[in-house]
């Protein structure tokens, strides 16, 4: 029997909850089998689902976690814990953090149990050459092996990019891209893939929004563009939109819109 046949969910989900009202910090003890078991399950799930989820409302978006587990408990005892809210996350749950692997287990295990009401968009920090920097290959090597690190890299590659809510509201991690013209595109994305250095791919996890410039821009990360208003205004119009909705920076007053 597979290791992704003999999870038992529930009870993983209780352990992950458990650690409620601790100390932050306080790890929570899962097997190595049982974590690959999560990733190999939703592996499956993203694969079975499309690249550009079509959601409908109501559903709570969030971004960034970035390990960052007693926040992620905290947002939901805020929204409520799921079935009783839809969630869509925005990407990049791993790194920075001390623990992305808590972090990434109730998300996924979450996504195993309500397939069809909690969803999971892939951020620039779900990326091998990324997460090997900031913390996650660390932590996995720390209380793992590096073997569990490459297991949740073929999960990564197989999860959605792209989530478009009632029509309306175009969600992504990082922005919009020069070479996005139509959103077949985006549906024509084989997965598993890793993430490119450029284009369209690359651009929706990595690129900025600029109020200060007209057109594309060089990005200071290094990767990808930076995009003006002219630039929205014209890609919502186009495609008969009304917002965007991302991630991939902070904002102290936690919402930001333009």
């Amino acid at each position: 029997m597979a290791e992704s046949d003999k999870l038992n969910i529930d009870s993983l989900i209780s352990r992950l909850l458990e650690v409620r009202g601790s100390r932050p910090g306080k790890n929570v003890q899962l097997s190595e089998a049982e974590i690959r078991g999560l990733a190999l399950k939703s592996r499956e799930i993203f694969l079975r689902q499309p690249i550009l989820l079509e959601l409908e409302a109501p559903l709570k978006i969030c971004g960034d976690i970035h390990g960052q587990y007693y926040d992620l408990l905290r947002l939901f005892e805020y929204g409520g814990f799921p079935p009783d809210a839809n969630y869509l996350f925005l990407g990049d749950y791993v790194d920075r953090g001390k623990q992305s692997l808590e972090t990434i287990c109730l998300l996924l295990a979450y996504k195993i149990k309500y397939p069809e009401n909690f969803f999971l968009l892939r951020g620039n920090h779900e990326c091998a050459s990324i997460n090997r920097i900031y913390g996650f290959y660390d932590e996995c090597k720390r209380r793992y092996n590096i073997k569990l690190w490459k297991t949740f890299t073929d999960c990564f590659n197989c999860l959605p990019i792209v989530a478009i809510v009632d029509e309306k509201i175009f969600c992504c991690h990082g922005g919009l891209s020069p070479d996005l013209h139509s959103m077949e595109q985006i549906r024509r994305i084989m997965r598993p893939t890793d993430v490119p250095e450029q284009g369209l791919l690359c651009d929706l996890l990595w690129s900025d929004p600029d109020k200060d410039i007209t057109g594309w821009g060089e990005n200071d990360r290094g990767v990808s563009y930076t995009f003006g208003a002219d630039i929205v205004t014209k890609f919502l119009h186009s495609h008969e939109l009304d917002l965007i909705c991302r991630a991939h920076q902070v904002r102290l007053n936690s919402i930001i819109t333009t």
